[in-house]
């Protein structure tokens, strides 16, 4: 049997190496997920359980007045809908885009990229 030589073991270390700094990446990852998670949950079950209204009224305003410019995707938005309240914004209707659309113009149409 052949015995491997430094480069080739140092190779397969390489490799071990990578391979170990992927799971402790992943495993990294997983422990973020689950705190946020938990955390998530905490604030929820205060807000749901109100114990202490003055704190739970605290609470309420600091997500309502946090919130909206840490979400920044839509989806986001509307997901936290209940939490944030009626300031949840929309996408503007006034722009030259929206009033092209009412008005029926080619402007409201995507050109052809031909």
């Amino acid at each position: 049997m052949a015995r491997r030589t430094i480069e080739e073991r140092l190779a397969h270390l390489e490799v071990q190496k990578k391979s170990l700094q992927a799971r402790r990446g992943k495993q990294e990852r997983t422990r973020d997920t689950r705190r946020k998670v938990l955390l998530g949950a905490l604030v929820l079950q205060r807000l749901e359980a109100g114990h202490d209204p003055a704190f739970t009224k605290r609470l309420a305003d600091w997500l309502r007045r946090e919130l909206p410019p840490f979400l920044t995707r839509d989806a986001d938005r509307a997901l936290f809908a209940d939490l944030i309240g009626s300031s949840v914004e929309t996408p503007s209707t006034d722009g030259p885009t929206a009033q092209a659309e009412a008005d029926g113009s080619e402007a409201a149409r995507p050109q052809d990229a031909a």
